[in-house]
């Protein structure tokens, strides 16, 4: 049966596909929690009657996770994996707390001033690790942890179409030329995850802001992810050794990749929180490493 891909996504900057195969479907990510129930919607106007098997979340971001309660809501018997780690930090009040508080400050920007407080319903029933293979009905998706954007990053490989649905460790594509780099938590170790990902045979790639790359567009995406990663290090560390500060560095970043579509997927307190810990990563690893 063909594997059909679709866009569910309420706003730009959510990250919610369904793939299905008529027989069994997969939300890939759920977006914020003020667009969850429209996402939920989204998703029963594409299977009707039918019901959402799986809910594959990429990591423990709230712009990925939270409308998952409100799918859950919707759909209750509809089995959530994630990686372990993702599990954990969903268990602690205070990782709850601040994804709410995000989530609420770009709802209002967004104009959704009311909506249900589902967060503290965020739930995995299925934790898995690099190697697991996940039996979808007729589909087996091999986890593949890719640890920099976080520490539980992790994506989905479908051997049998050669796809892989991705994580942000790789970098974010805004559908132009941009390939901008996410490592939050690791710069090597985003490295090391895009190596891993060199290794494999894959034709085509799932984003979770931006959706299904065809042939033409995951070669550019694949040969430009470490490139970029590499060479923005080089030009954030460049800044530092001449002089500039932290801050010079975030407004750097800001300058060279907050442009194009990347404001419409981008919530500006989510990009200046992340900047922030990139350089950081840039800092630790890089510069002050250096003899």
């Amino acid at each position: 049966m063909k594997l059909t891909v679709t866009d569910v996504r309420e706003h730009p900057g959510d990250a919610a596909f369904l793939l299905d195969n008529g027989v069994t479907s997969i939300l890939y990510d759920t977006g914020f929690a003020f667009t969850g129930d429209a996402i939920a919607d989204r998703v029963q106007a594409v299977l009707g009657d039918r019901q959402l098997d799986y809910l594959f979340l990429t990591h423990s971001h709230y712009d990925h996770v939270l409308g998952a309660p409100y799918v859950c809501a919707r759909y209750p018997d509809v089995k959530v994996v994630a990686g372990e780690h993702a599990a954990e930090v969903f268990a602690k009040p205070t990782a709850r707390a601040h994804m709410r508080d995000l989530d609420r400050k770009f709802a209002v920007q967004c104009g959704a001033t009311e909506y249900e407080d589902r967060v503290d319903e965020l739930r995995v029933d299925m934790t898995v690790k690099e190697g697991d293979v996940i039996r979808a009905g007729a589909m087996e998706f091999t986890v593949v942890e890719l640890p920099g954007h976080t520490k539980c990053s992790i994506a989905f490989y479908l051997a049998s179409e050669k796809l892989l649905l991705g994580s942000e460790t790789l970098g974010v594509y805004d559908g132009g030329d941009i390939v901008f780099p996410l490592y939050l938590v690791g710069y090597h170790m985003a490295l090391d995850s895009i190596s891993k990902v060199e290794a494999m045979e894959i034709d085509n790639l799932l984003l979770p802001h931006y959706g299904l790359l065809n042939h033409e567009e995951t070669a550019f995406y694949l040969a430009n992810s470490r490139k970029s990663a590499t060479e923005t290090a080089e030009e954030i560390l460049e800044v530092l050794k001449n002089g500039g500060t932290h801050d010079d560095a975030v407004a750097y970043f800001k300058r060279k990749f907050y442009r194009g579509n990347v404001p419409t997927i981008y919530p500006i307190d989510a990009m200046m929180l992340n900047t922030n810990h990139l350089v950081s990563v840039i800092e630790w690893e890089l510069f002050h490493a250096e003899p």
